[in-house]
């Protein structure tokens, strides 16, 4: 394989490919959502159409508790390596709607200062639909020119955006058939398009809700208020004694497992291109803010952190009311890096905020779920062929990176299956990921196509030695 026969075949198929992948954007398969169940379904039938007519055999939508998993596989010689593909095909919720400038299932091309060549606008755009089925048109391409160079299986789920609740049981009932050597994952992000990278490690999640109730009724501001805790104060301001000014978590033994990077380390991450200015101004914002001792990158990385994701109570409709509310609700969540657990941050987070509740109201902790942070050896056969594949693709060598994104079923897979996961993606942080106008880069999507047959070939290679 050679990249002439890659460009050639590229050039021929680009429109019917990017037509594909709009079709597949068009179909709102949010899993959080019930109301969306049969289109998460739809999505998952479609993409089962997809393998086969790519060229892959044992298709099935394999049944779980919750939305299915995709499998697929072409053996071409148990001889030789074989690359196990993940993605997944749901996609998070679109609201806010009105914050879209078109609307989240009817993808949209247009331009943009990063995007110079156009980018598609649409949730799921670039996380994962278009970076997940990049994997199957690349797999689509070995076929159709005679070029798979070693074996390959997909498992494609429906229920990451969910924290994956069922894809570990299927996992493991499934440890026979996904015998393999290798995770390949395209669910991360490069640097910038000028400045290829590799995530050789991701923080870990732990997710939670908490509810505070104070008076058993909502109540008259004017009659109670004064004299009656508000849960939406007491609420505000337990959050916010989560750190202190230092902007350091003051739960007791938050940090005890945390793993300190060394001088030599830190200092081969601040040789990543960033610019503190260009970041300020694509957020719009006049400073940043973060832990104290740690640049922007280490706190994004290496840092644990705790975030409100939501929060609300109360009277939030138009015009005022004036109430003083029963209840307050929040969705925290806490990024964790090496060795942190997520179970034993989850106890501890929920320890720490029911004892230092006041007496005048009550709190209940939920766990929803988590995931463990993983580093990946840039030693290994599959980093080596990944940078390898990525330095031809973009002309220069990729730079190793932490990932400050959390994806739970890579430690999953090393648990179950004993296989390290490479993190190969094409996207951009500045592409909207969770947010509104969600997008992805033509060159994005094409140089995804375009480098993971590549991969293919060095890991071969690279495995034969």
């Amino acid at each position: 394989m050679d990249k002439s026969t890659i460009t050639t075949y590229l050039n021929a198929n680009k429109e019917r490919v990017l037509n594909e992948l709009l079709e597949l954007l068009r179909i709102p398969s949010v899993s959080a959502d019930s109301k969306y169940n049969n289109d998460v379904l739809k999505t998952a039938e479609a993409v089962k159409q997809r393998l086969v007519e790519a060229g892959a055999d044992k298709v099935e939508v394999s049944k779980t508790k919750g939305f299915p998993v995709i499998y697929g596989e072409k053996i071409i010689d148990p001889k030789k390596p074989t690359v196990v593909v993940y993605g997944h095909y749901d996609v998070q919720p679109a609201d806010p709607l009105n914050l879209w400038d078109t609307p989240p299932f009817e993808p949209t091309l247009r331009k943009t200062a990063v995007h110079p060549e156009g980018a598609i606008f649409a949730r799921g755009a670039c996380d994962d639909k278009g970076q997940m089925y990049m994997h199957v048109k690349a797999f689509e391409l070995m076929m159709k020119t005679n070029t798979l160079p070693c074996n390959v299986k997909f498992m494609i789920e429906g229920e990451e955006e969910v924290g994956s609740p069922s894809l570990g049981q299927w996992v493991r009932d499934n440890k026979e058939r996904l015998k393999g050597d290798v995770i390949l994952i395209s669910d991360t992000s490069i640097i910038a398009n000028d400045t290829p990278s590799i995530d050789a490690g991701l923080r870990g999640l732990a997710y939670m809700e908490v509810e505070v109730t104070g008076p058993n009724r909502d109540l008259h501001s004017g009659v109670y208020g004064g004299a009656v805790a508000n849960p939406i104060n007491i609420l505000c301001k337990m959050i916010a004694d989560c750190h202190d000014e230092n902007r350091h978590i003051t739960i007791p033994k938050f940090y005890d497992d945390v793993v300190e990077l060394s001088k030599a380390e830190r200092d081969d991450m601040a040789k990543a291109p960033f610019n503190l200015d260009e970041y300020k101004k694509d957020l719009g914002i006049a400073d940043v803010l973060g832990e104290k001792g740690f640049t922007t990158i280490e706190r994004t990385g290496i840092r644990p952190t705790l975030d409100v994701n939501g929060i609300w109570g109360g009277y939030t409709g138009e015009g005022a009311k004036t109430v003083l509310p029963s209840k307050a609700f929040a969705k925290i969540s806490m990024r964790l890096v090496p060795n942190q657990n997520s179970d034993k941050i989850a106890a501890l987070f929920q320890k720490h905020f029911e004892s230092v509740a006041p007496n005048y109201v009550s709190v209940k902790v939920t766990v929803h779920h988590g995931g463990e942070p993983v580093v990946v050896s840039t030693e290994s056969i599959g980093y080596k062929a990944a940078s390898k594949a990525m330095e031809e693709t973009y002309g220069k060598k990729p730079v190793p990176t932490r990932g400050g994104g959390s994806i739970p079923i890579v430690a999953l897979f090393k648990k179950e299956l004993g296989l390290d996961s490479i993190l190969m993606g094409f996207g951009l942080d500045s592409d909207a990921l969770h947010s509104p106008n969600e997008h992805y880069g033509l060159f994005n999507y094409y140089k995804g196509i375009e480098t993971i047959p590549l991969f293919y070939k060095h890991y071969t290679e690279m495995s034969k030695k």
